[in-house]
């Protein structure tokens, strides 16, 4: 499509033939590439699950236009190929295609997609628009639309301050994240589901129970309510099947950091895997540091103790510094 293909995304990881290379890799807060407005065509995508509304700048058109679509990638390249004809049939041949819409589920899949047929797509981060506080302001597509092609404007002409682009992963990148994001699921579930027992228990005047140890299934027919009376029944078939879903989910999430470790082995010393081996190596060494020195502090005090001990005649107790 024209010449957009020369065009690097500063937001992505993923480079076009001919591109430039980016000069930071954490400076998203601004555009590094020259904006011209005659021959770029700016398109901004206003996302929702049932809906995409599309609203563009062509050169040498002076309407603004403004396009619902299905949520439809292919729809949308027909779309800004449209907008592109319009353009060149009024003497503004296009050089640069930009695009950019917030960070979505449809996000990265989307913008990889684009960016592998010539269109430089950004990822706006969400929390960067400033927006209205008010409480009754209004909220409609075509608002946020008109406020996302003003952002992403200034964005284009190096401005800092109007918003924060998002580094697009490949998909490789976002596939390594997934074991991380599930065991943070699991590790909230896990909380939930005690919790929950925990909430039972304590309708029945039991507080000092604790239904995460692994013993805990055997201790149920023990426990005493306020009344001095058993659990009934059906409390203790939901402990039991609670029991057995967080020994699920402790068993998954166990699964999951070995499986994570044997990566984190067998990968090469390169990338984030590098960074990732180090800090580890620091953590270990930090607390093996911090266990030295608690065990040298509490020898240290215990034998000040023993001398004062054995000293007669001795009334204030002596401190050590540390």
């Amino acid at each position: 499509m024209g010449g957009a293909a020369e065009v690097v995304a500063p937001s992505s990881s993923i480079r076009t033939d001919g591109g430039c290379p980016v000069l930071q890799v954490n400076d998203l807060s601004r555009s590094l590439a020259a904006f011209d407005p005659i021959s770029t065509l700016v398109v901004v995508v206003e996302m929702s699950k049932m809906s995409w509304l599309v609203s563009g700048v062509v050169p040498g058109v002076e309407r603004q236009p403004l396009k619902k679509l299905e949520p439809d990638a292919t729809a949308l390249l027909r779309l800004i190929e449209r907008w592109r004809i319009e353009a060149v049939r009024a003497g503004r041949p296009i050089r640069r295609i930009a695009l950019a819409y917030e960070a979505s589920r449809d996000s990265f899949w989307l913008a990889r997609w684009l960016i592998a047929r010539g269109i430089e797509a950004h990822v706006i981060h969400s929390a960067s628009v400033a927006v209205s506080r008010e409480r009754r302001r209004a909220k409609t597509d075509r608002l946020d639309a008109a406020m996302l092609m003003r952002v992403f404007l200034g964005w284009l002409r190096g401005e800092r301050g109007h918003c924060g682009m998002v580094a697009i992963p490949t998909m490789e990148e976002e596939d390594a994240r997934r074991p991380s994001c599930e065991r943070e699921s699991l590790v909230n579930e896990r909380s939930r589901i005690v919790n929950r027992m925990k909430n039972a228990l304590a309708r029945f005047g039991i507080r000092g129970f604790k239904p995460h140890l692994r013993r805990a299934p055997e201790r149920l027919a023990c426990l005493r309510t306020a009344e001095g009376t058993g659990l009934p029944a059906n409390i203790i078939e939901e402990l039991r099947r609670d029991m057995a879903r967080l020994a699920l989910v402790r068993e998954q999430i166990s699964s999951i950091e070995k499986t994570r470790a044997e990566r984190l082995e067998r990968a090469p010393d390169t990338g984030p895997h590098a960074m990732v081996r180090l800090l580890s190596k620091v953590m270990v060494s930090a607390s093996r540091r911090r266990i030295c020195w608690c065990g040298k502090s509490c020898r240290g005090s215990f034998e000040i103790e023993e001398r004062w001990r054995a000293t007669p005649g001795s009334r204030d107790r002596p401190t050590r510094a540390v």
